[in-house]
């Protein structure tokens, strides 16, 4: 069951790798490392939890290891020449295998998954942006994602806190992302990028509109700002979330008026 909470807001908050949910029968598929469901965006919906008043959320509750939400349904890779992992995963962000031998799903079963778990999230994820559009002129999709830091198979070195996508500034107007961009810059203690390692996924990319009124921005955080560290058990650490809610209560309270306002101070 896709998990929606309506606000009246112009904002979107997109969850599609928060839920661990993993049928019985996938769950006897995965091996040792799959069953850990360590690419996890641990507690994104926790952190994001009453932010801002009035913001609409949609989020689904299956893993990504089931079928990943923000992934092309069709399959095409969102970073080609890059280690990546697919629609239906068949290894962990370590490259490292995540089903039992033999048992990795095959066409007819994506199919079935992507009908089941990936066509449901998009569905209201759609009907939620048209509700919000009719009622303010335009959407925003705040598309809210995190990652561990460090992981040398996706990427070198380690990753910016913040991390800003619009696909290179095609999904949003600009001055959504010329907000977001000044308010990271000058949050002390925490480093930023704007279209790095992660431009933005395919939900980004296929919802970001702007000339018809419907924007959208990925926000990918270094776990390690919000998290005791990188490993499990994943523990919430309460005192850096509350530092970093600052900072995104201050993102989205600026980009839900920019555009009526067009106030970039």
């Amino acid at each position: 069951m896709i998990e929606v909470q309506r606000g009246d807001g112009p904002i979107v908050l997109g969850l599609p790798h928060t839920g661990t949910d993993v049928p019985e029968a996938i769950m006897q598929d995965l091996n040792e490392t799959g069953r850990a469901l360590a690419d996890t965006d641990w507690h994104i919906h926790q952190l994001y939890d009453g932010v801002l008043d009035g913001v609409t959320s949609v989020r689904t509750p299956w893993h990504r290891y089931v079928i990943d939400a923000n992934r092309d349904p069709g399959g095409q890779s969102l970073y080609p020449g890059q280690n990546t992992t697919g629609l239906c995963p068949v290894t962990d962000f370590d490259g490292h295998p995540i089903y039992h031998e033999g048992q990795e799903p095959d066409a007819s079963e994506i199919e079935v998954r992507r009908a089941k778990y990936h066509a449901p999230y998009h569905a209201a994820l759609h009907a939620e942006m048209d509700r919000i559009k009719t009622l303010h002129g335009y959407a925003i999709l705040y598309d809210c994602h995190s990652i561990r830091g460090h992981i040398p198979f996706l990427f070198e070195g380690q990753l910016p806190d913040f991390n800003i996508g619009t696909n290179l500034g095609t999904t949003c107007d600009a001055r959504i992302a010329e907000v977001t961009e000044r308010i990271c810059a000058a949050a002390q203690g925490y480093s930023s990028v704007t279209n790095g390692r992660f431009k933005g996924g395919w939900t980004t990319r296929y919802y970001g509109r702007p000339e018809d009124g419907f924007h959208a921005i990925q926000m990918e955080l270094s776990q390690s700002t919000y998290l005791t560290e990188e490993c499990a058990p994943w523990a919430y650490d309460t005192a850096k979330a509350n530092q970093l809610r600052r900072h995104l209560t201050d993102i989205l309270t600026r980009i839900a008026t920019v555009i009526p306002t067009g106030d970039l101070t």
